[in-house]
């Protein structure tokens, strides 16, 4: 690897184990990053932290995370409750600057040489700016994506503060070139969500996926749809678009586990609309089971099962595009991500959804695809954050 010619910019290990701090502000990302934080713990040269925050410390998302967390034998450092309720774009702000406040002790607190971030949540942004301020190295997973909304954005600012980027596709990777990244330090690594569904042989039976939620039990025998949608936090209009999917899949007949929306900006209008419907439409309703969440593999392996991913989460994208399985993504959230043939793009408009659905269905699984895919991706991760020189001061680099 290319020495920096900037020497006082280095930054020396304070120990014989190299520090790594690991913030986990969600379920979603503790379940892909588990074989990541694993390894990471098991390095001899390596001393892993953890530290807890946002939605993963609220029941409502992701209840009982921190005991998974420890009886999967990893210590965590601090948890910092840093979300301020609301739902809107508010209290989504606030919760980022709180997020900055709150980390910035945590991370002074612990000295880490590394902080690793994980893709474009609003409060990885604030933290990685925490880092940089503390002139603290920083890894960065997922960089140089491109998406429909806000996320896209700080995708991109957590890009400019990161020393070290680990992306999941060449496209990716020619991106953070374009934005003046050394090439030394950017590695094409693939996808953690990708090794983990390539990992994941384990099935998921009728009765698991009932103990989750409320609502019709479903029978994973008979084909299923399954529904991510997400707000977006660059539209007004998220209840509206929501129920125009609920109602363009319940035209369909299917039994439906529908994922509860995550706490983005335009999650309370979302969540009023589903109760709202769950209560006084019934008959919409009435093959529907609502969950929060599951274990990272019985997710991966309800994908593999599910007739058809219908809504606009990334796992749609990724997961599915190494699984087969087919999927109607819809409107902006994912807009510009590089995507395979198992992907059907419509806007919010029920025909529009229901005949993608009924089409997707009918063409069934797909060829396996690489988009993502690398083999060893956590295992390329750790090699460099325990053996690359480690810098604070960045240089644009000139291509």
């Amino acid at each position: 690897m290319t020495t920096l010619l900037a020497s006082s910019a280095r930054k020396t290990p304070k120990s014989g184990k190299r520090r790594v701090c690991f913030p986990i502000t969600s379920r979603a990302y503790y379940g892909r990053s588990q074989l990541l934080i694993r390894m990471l713990h098991e390095h001899p040269g390596i001393e892993l932290e953890l530290m807890l925050g946002g939605a993963i410390l609220l029941d409502k998302y992701s209840r009982h995370i921190a005991e998974d967390i420890e009886a999967g034998g990893f210590a965590i450092s601090g948890s910092y409750f840093n979300v301020i309720e609301g739902g809107n774009h508010v209290a989504m702000a606030k919760t980022a600057c709180l997020t900055a406040l709150e980390f910035t002790n945590g991370l002074h607190s612990i000295d880490p040489d590394v902080v690793i971030i994980c893709g474009d949540r609003f409060e990885q942004l604030a933290i990685a700016m925490a880092a940089a301020y503390l002139n603290i190295t920083l890894a960065h997973i997922e960089g140089g994506d491109v998406t429909g909304s806000i996320d896209e954005s700080v995708r991109h600012a957590i890009t400019k503060l990161a020393h070290l980027h680990f992306v999941t596709n060449e496209d990716a990777r020619q991106r953070v070139l374009r934005m003046g990244e050394d090439p030394d330090y950017v590695f094409n690594t693939g996808s953690l969500d990708v090794e983990l569904a390539a990992r994941v042989e384990t099935d998921v039976t009728s009765a698991q996926v009932n103990a989750y939620g409320v609502g019709h039990a479903v029978n994973l025998d008979e084909p299923f749809l399954m529904v991510l949608q997400h707000p977006v936090t660059t539209e007004r209009d998220n209840r509206a678009h929501l129920e125009t999917t609920l109602r363009a899949v319940a035209s369909l007949g299917m039994p439906v586990i529908w994922f509860w929306p995550n706490p983005d900006a335009g999650t309370g209008e979302m969540s009023e609309m589903l109760r709202h419907m769950r209560e006084q439409h019934a008959e919409l309703t009435s093959r529907m089971r609502f969950i929060t969440n599951v274990p990272a593999d019985e997710f991966v392996a309800l994908l593999r099962r599910t007739a058809c991913l219908v809504g606009n989460s990334s796992a749609g994208i990724k997961e599915c595009s190494y699984l087969g399985t087919p999927v109607v993504n819809i409107g902006g959230r994912q807009q510009g991500r590089l995507s395979g043939d198992h992907v059907a793009h419509v806007g919010y408009d029920a025909d529009a959804i229901r005949g993608a659905i009924a089409r997707q269905i009918a063409a069934g699984r797909v060829a396996s695809s690489s988009l993502y895919f690398r083999p060893d991706t956590s295992q390329q991760i750790v090699d460099v954050i325990a053996g690359a020189e480690l810098y604070t001061q960045k240089r644009f680099h000139e291509s």
